[in-house]
């Protein structure tokens, strides 16, 4: 766990006051439990995504901006072509995520390709395909990476790249038109002169159950990337529904091992079924990266799956050993995916539980402000990596105003209390361990 020292009755109650906004912040942006006939709701797109419309020819490609979030349409059979400008001194993540209408059908290979290349069509990195990998579909994201800072590496140049999205797969007909979420996000080149990080060594991705022993909090989780529920250490209760995904973020620092477990309980309807992708788990990174997805069948008896990842760190995107590994190059916000089959007949409890193991280490030598630019955990994190708004604003949106002022008096109580009769001044206290 990360260890901190607390300098102060304020820094306390400053941390209590996190711990009390955090459930509000999961049900800032609640999901449209109320849909018409109990249906599962849509994707959430981003609050003032632009409308952009990829072309069939990489001449007329609209240009996507860093640090915006864009909405686009796929259909069966298409390659859609952008714009984007890159420097000559940040790392480069272009996403997409394709988000199928709910209840929508799929062959096992159907997905999307991304991909990052030059105007003389030099590719930048892999092109990654993301595939549903089974008969029903869900929200599906990957990027395409410029890698910046090693003279050998393609794409090192300024100037403008064409980034593609195409529908990968066996369905080459239809009319249907999935809907597109693009983002460009940029991260800093580190300082001149400056050592590559070396990867921690040492580590197992398996750990004793997250959240074990820990009593449940209630949640709510969101349909996309951009309203999933903030969640930190410990075990959360939500309900799913067939054909649904739920999505929640969780906090990672650098050095820290994410460990997940995703638990189904019984159904209780009458009759006897076998879903075989029944339970997913999916973990995606800050820029909207797949670190890893596995699945569990399901017969109505209670399931579960587990989910570890290596410490984050700056240079597994060099060094990792998989793509698992090679994904959690960065701090910041980790997006956790949970999906139910359709074939369940009815809504099932469930429980995430999370555990965050690893002491925060300091971060490589960025030559520009990281956390600005989305890989980070501060407040720019909320509108950079997704969300409408940071954290704290969201917290107090949820909790409301009475509540904010009985904290605020019981702040002021505290501090009272623990000032010197002597000296006024507040008390350092002991420290903790979170």
């Amino acid at each position: 766990m990360v260890s901190r020292t607390r300098g102060g009755a304020a820094a306390g109650v400053a941390a209590a006051l996190c711990v009390l906004l955090l459930p509000s912040v999961a049900a800032a942006h609640p999901r449209s439990d109320d849909a018409p006939g109990g249906a599962v709701p849509s994707y959430r797109s981003a609050d003032g995504a632009v409308p952009v419309a990829g072309t069939a020819s990489s001449a007329d490609g609209p240009q996507l901006e860093r640090a915006k979030v864009y909405s686009d349409t796929i259909s069966p059979g298409q390659k859609k072509y952008y714009r984007v400008r890159l420097d000559d001194t940040s790392s480069a993540f272009v996403s997409t995520v394709l988000a199928p209408p709910p209840g929508s059908r799929s062959d096992i290979l159907d997905g999307i390709q991304v991909s990052l290349v030059s105007t003389d069509g030099t590719s930048c990195g892999s092109s990654p395909t993301v595939y549903f990998g089974g008969e029903t579909t869900r929200p599906i994201a990957g990027y395409a990476s410029r890698r910046i800072g090693d003279s050998s590496l393609p794409c090192q140049e300024a100037g403008d790249y064409f980034y593609t999205v195409t529908w990968a797969g066996t369905k080459t007909g239809g009319t249907a038109k999935w809907p597109i979420e693009l983002t460009y996000m940029a991260e800093p080149g580190l300082k001149a002169g400056a050592a590559e990080p070396e990867a921690p060594t040492g580590w197992s991705s398996k750990a004793p159950s997250a959240g074990e022993g820990k009593s449940s909090r209630k949640v709510s989780g969101g349909t996309g990337f951009n309203d999933a529920a903030a969640v930190d250490d410990g075990a959360w209760r939500d309900d799913i529904r067939p054909g649904e995904s739920r999505f929640y973020r969780v906090p990672v620092a650098w050095g820290q091992q994410l460990f997940l477990r995703a638990q189904l309980a019984n159904t209780t309807s009458d009759g006897s079924f076998f879903a075989a992708s029944g339970l997913r788990l999916a973990l995606y990174n800050t820029a909207r990266g797949r670190v890893s997805d596995k699945s569990a069948g399901y017969t109505g008896a209670p399931t579960g799956i587990d989910l570890g990842t290596a410490p984050a760190a700056y240079a597994n995107r060099f060094e990792g050993d998989s793509d698992a590994e090679s994904a959690m190059r960065f701090q910041g916000w980790y997006y956790v995916q949970v999906s139910l089959d359709p074939k369940v007949p009815g809504s099932v409890p469930l429980t995430l539980d999370v555990g965050i193991e690893g002491a925060a280490q300091q971060g490589p030598p960025y030559d520009g402000d990281a956390a600005a630019a989305g890989f980070g955990l501060g407040d720019a994190d909320g509108t950079a990596g997704g969300t409408s708004g940071s954290m704290r604003a969201l917290g107090f949106t949820g909790i409301g105003v009475g509540t904010v002022l009985v904290l605020g008096l019981g702040t002021w109580y505290l501090l009272s209390r623990r000032r010197s009769p002597a000296e006024g001044q507040a008390d350092a206290g002991p420290a903790y361990s979170r």
